[in-house]
C-alpha cells in the first residue's frame, strides 16, 4: 500500500539528501578560507584573492565597491592609471639614452693651431705661359665670338723673360676634344660649336649648372659643352650654365686640369711660389720668424701653400697672452701681374686655421683675404667632447668607419667623404694616376691615360653632389674635435702718410727676390690671434642611469597606482606565475584524465543505486574544517552496519487482514 511500502529510489534520495548537509558545509569551509597562489582552484579565484589582499587601492575598490556603477567607475579608474604608467614608462626607456650638455670656460695657456696660407694663383703665370698659350688663344676666340671682344692681352711680368723650364720628352699640349656649344631655344636637341660653327646633336634635357646647384630644365639659349665616352655618342652628359662667363671658366678649368695633370710635381712647384716670395715678413708671440718656420703643402689647384706650426719636430706653439700683438702677423707679396686672367677672377691669399694632424681643405673652408688690406681674424676656441653609441653615430678615431683613409691625416668627416670619393673614382673611373689623395674638384687624370675620365668624374662626382653615393651613409664625425670661431675685420693697409716708406723698406727686404718696385695692390697684411685665453670645453655626459630609471619608475607607480617595487613583484607573482601555473596544472588534469580513460578497464561501473548504500560516516573530509566551523557540524548519524541491505517491505504486511472469511468468498474443498 502507498502508505505503508516505499521504494528503492526514495531510499536513495533520502540517503543523498542526508550526505548533503556535509557536502554543503565542506564547501562553505572552503569559501571562508583564504585561497593563495597558485592554489586557487580558478582564475576567478586567483583575481578575486589578489584584489582582496594587494595594496593597490584601485584593485580593491573594485571587488568591495557596492553597486555597478561604482564599480565600473572603479574599473576605468584603474585600468586609466595602468595606461598612464605604462605610456609615461616607455617614455623613460626611450629617453634614456640622451645626454646632457655641459659648458665650461676656462683659462689658461692654449696651444696656437696650424695656420695654412695659400695664393689664390697657384703658379706664376710667366712660368705657365707656354704650357697655356693654345687654350688661351682659344679662350679668348669664343670671347671674341661671344661678346665681341678683342684680344685680350695677358699681362708681362716686368723685367723677366718667360721662365717655363726646359721640357725633358713631350711638352704636356691641349687637346681640344671637349669644345664649347651655344644652345639656341628655337633650334631644340641641336648645338653650335663655337670655334668650328658645326652643330651638334644633345640630349633636350640637359644639366644646368648654376649657384653650384645642378637640376634638370629643358633647352634653351645658353653656354656649355658636352662630355661623351669615348666611341659612344648616345650617352653624352650635357652641361649648360646660366652665364657666359661661369661657362667660359669651368671649360678652361677642365682643359687647365688636363694640361697640368701631364706636368710632374717637381716642375709644378718650381713654377708656383716660394715660401720667400710669399712671405715677406713673420712675427709670432712678440719673437720675429721667417719662412723656414713654415712647411711646404703642394694643392693641386692653389699650387704651393705654406703651413705655420704643424707640430714639426714634435713641438706645437703656444701663446701665453690674449690680443693682436701676440699671434701671428705675416705680410703678404701677392704679385697680381702674375696671375692668370682665365683662371682666377679675385685677387689674394686663402687662409685656413686648423687643427696640426688635420688634412687642409683649403678650398672648402678657408678664408679669402684681399690686397692693399690688414685682415685681423681673432679666435675664440671650443672643444667638444661627444659620447658614442648607443648616445649617438660618432666614431672615436675613423676604425669603425668601412672606408680607407687616404690621406696621411687624422680622421674627419671630410676626409672620410673625399677618401670614399677617391675610391668610388678609381673603381669606375679607372684614375689612379696622382701622387697625392686629392679633393673632387681636382683630379690628376688625362686624356691620355684615360679618355674617359674626365666623363666617369663629372658624372661621378654629380652623385657626389647630389648624395646619392653610399659615402654619406658610412661617414660619420668624431666624437671630439676643435673648431675655431673666427671674428674678421679689416681695415686699410697700408695708410696713405706711411705708404711711402714702408713700401722702400718692403722693396728692399724683397730686392734679393724680386726685381721689381712693390705697390700695394702686392701686398696683404694677416694678423691671427687670439682675443682672450678663456676655453670654452662642450662635453656631453648620460643624462639617466639605472638608478635614475628605477627613481622614475617608483615616482610613477607611486603617483599612479599608490604601489611600490614590492607591489610590481606581486604583479609579477600573480599574473604571470599563479596566473600560468594553474592553466598549466588545469591542462595537466585534463590530460591524466583522458590518459586514465583511454587506459582504464572496460568494464561498466555499477549502477548509480548502490552507491546511496555506503555509509556517509566513513567519508573522509580532506579538508579539516576551522574550530568554529566544526561547532556547527549537525551530530553523526546512527551507526550502522556497512553494506546493510535495505529493509524488505513486503514483512511488514499484515498476516490476516480479518478475523473471518465471507462465506461466498470461501473456496470449497475438492475433496
Amino acid at each position: 500500500m502507498p502508505l505503508l511500502g516505499n521504494s528503492p529510489g526514495r531510499f536513495q534520495r533520502s540517503a543523498t539528501s542526508a550526505m548533503a548537509p556535509g557536502e554543503k558545509i565542506k564547501a562553505k569551509i572552503k569559501k571562508n578560507l583564504p585561497v593563495r597562489g597558485p592554489q586557487a582552484p580558478t582564475i576567478k579565484d586567483l583575481m578575486h584573492w589578489y584584489c582582496m589582499n594587494t595594496n593597490t587601492h584601485g584593485c580593491r575598490r573594485i571587488v568591495v565597491s557596492r553597486g555597478r556603477l561604482r564599480r565600473l567607475l572603479w574599473i576605468l579608474f584603474t585600468l586609466t592609471a595602468v595606461a598612464l604608467i605604462i605610456w609615461q614608462c616607455a617614455l623613460l626607456v626611450l629617453s634614456f639614452y640622451t645626454v646632457s650638455v655641459s659648458i665650461k670656460v676656462h683659462f689658461q695657456k692654449l696651444d696656437f693651431p696650424a695656420v695654412t696660407i695659400c695664393n689664390i694663383n697657384p703658379y706664376k703665370y710667366s712660368a705657365v705661359r707656354d704650357l697655356l698659350a693654345d687654350l688661351d688663344q682659344e679662350t679668348r676666340g669664343a670671347l671674341k665670338t661671344l661678346y665681341g671682344f678683342s684680344e685680350v692681352k695677358s699681362r708681362r711680368r716686368r723685367g723677366a723673360e718667360s721662365e717655363n723650364p726646359a721640357w725633358e720628352g713631350i711638352q704636356p699640349k691641349f687637346l681640344n676634344v671637349i669644345p664649347l656649344l651655344v644652345f639656341n631655344e628655337t633650334d631644340k636637341g641641336r648645338a653650335r660649336d663655337f670655334f668650328t660653327g658645326h652643330k651638334r646633336k644633345v640630349s633636350g634635357n640637359i644639366i644646368h649648372k648654376a649657384s653650384k646647384v645642378m637640376h634638370i630644365h629643358e633647352s634653351k639659349k645658353t653656354v656649355g659643352f658636352q662630355l661623351c665616352p669615348s666611341n659612344d655618342t648616345t650617352s653624352c652628359a650635357t652641361y649648360t650654365f646660366s652665364s657666359g662667363i661661369n661657362a667660359i671658366q669651368e671649360w678652361y678649368k677642365l682643359h687647365y686640369m688636363n694640361i697640368m695633370a701631364q706636368v710632374p710635381l717637381e716642375k709644378k712647384i718650381n713654377m708656383s711660389y716660394s715660401a720667400e716670395e710669399l712671405l715677406v715678413t713673420c712675427f709670432f708671440d712678440g719673437m720675429s720668424c721667417d719662412p723656414r718656420n713654415f712647411t711646404l703643402f703642394h694643392h693641386p689647384m692653389y699650387g704651393n701653400c705654406y703651413t705655420f706650426n704643424n707640430r714639426e719636430n714634435e713641438t706645437t706653439l703656444s701663446t701665453s697672452m690674449g690680443g693682436s700683438e701676440y699671434g701671428l702677423q705675416v705680410i703678404l707679396y701677392i704679385d697680381e701681374e702674375e696671375y692668370n686672367p682665365f683662371l682666377v677672377s679675385s685677387t689674394g691669399a686663402k687662409v685656413l686655421i686648423h687643427q696640426q694632424n688635420e688634412y687642409p681643405f683649403i678650398e672648402d673652408v678657408g678664408t679669402e683675404i684681399e690686397t692693399a688690406m690688414s685682415t685681423s681674424i681673432g679666435m675664440h676656441l671650443t672643444e667638444s667632447f661627444k659620447l658614442s653609441e648607443p648616445y649617438s653615430q660618432c666614431t672615436e678615431d675613423g676604425h669603425d668607419v668601412p672606408v680607407e683613409n687616404v690621406y696621411n691625416a687624422a680622421y674627419s668627416l671630410q676626409i672620410c667623404l673625399y677618401s670614399c670619393f677617391q675610391t668610388k673614382m678609381v673603381e669606375k673611373c679607372g684614375c689612379a694616376q696622382y701622387s697625392q689623395p686629392l679633393p673632387p674638384n681636382a683630379n690628376y687624370c688625362n686624356y691620355q691615360q684615360n679618355p674617359n675620365w674626365m666623363y666617369c668624374y663629372y658624372k661621378l662626382y654629380q652623385a657626389f653632389v647630389q648624395e646619392e653615393l653610399e659615402c654619406q651613409a658610412v661617414c660619420r664625425e668624431t666624437c671630439r674635435f676643435k673648431e675655431w670661431t673666427l671674428t674678421t675685420s679689416l681695415a686699410q693697409w697700408p695708410s696713405e702718410v706711411s705708404e711711402k716708406w714702408l713700401l722702400r723698406i718692403l722693396t728692399w727686404d724683397q730686392g734679393q727676390q724680386i726685381n721689381k718696385k712693390l705697390n700695394k695692390t702686392d701686398l696683404a697684411k694677416l694678423l691671427i690671434f687670439y682675443k682672450d685665453l678663456n676655453q670654452r670645453s662642450i662635453m656631453e655626459s648620460p643624462a639617466n642611469s639605472i638608478e635614475v630609471l628605477l627613481s622614475n619608475f617608483g615616482g610613477q607607480l607611486g603617483l599612479w597606482m599608490s604601489c611600490s617595487v614590492v607591489c610590481v613583484i606581486e604583479i609579477i607573482e600573480v599574473f604571470f606565475i599563479d596566473f600560468f601555473s594553474i592553466i598549466a596544472r588545469r591542462q595537466w588534469q585534463r590530460a591524466k584524465e583522458w590518459w586514465a580513460r583511454k587506459q582504464g578497464s572496460p568494464c561498466p561501473e555499477g549502477p548509480p543505486g548502490w552507491r546511496g548504500q555506503d555509509n556517509p560516516a566513513l567519508h573522509v573530509d580532506e579538508d579539516l574544517p576551522t574550530f568554529t566551523s566544526a561547532l556547527q557540524l549537525p551530530p553523526a548519524p546512527g551507526a550502522q552496519v556497512p553494506g546493510t541491505p535495505p529493509p524488505r517491505y513486503n514483512t511488514l504486511h499484515l498476516g490476516r487482514a480479518f478475523s473471518s472469511q465471507l462465506s461466498d468468498t470461501q473456496v470449497p474443498d475438492e475433496s
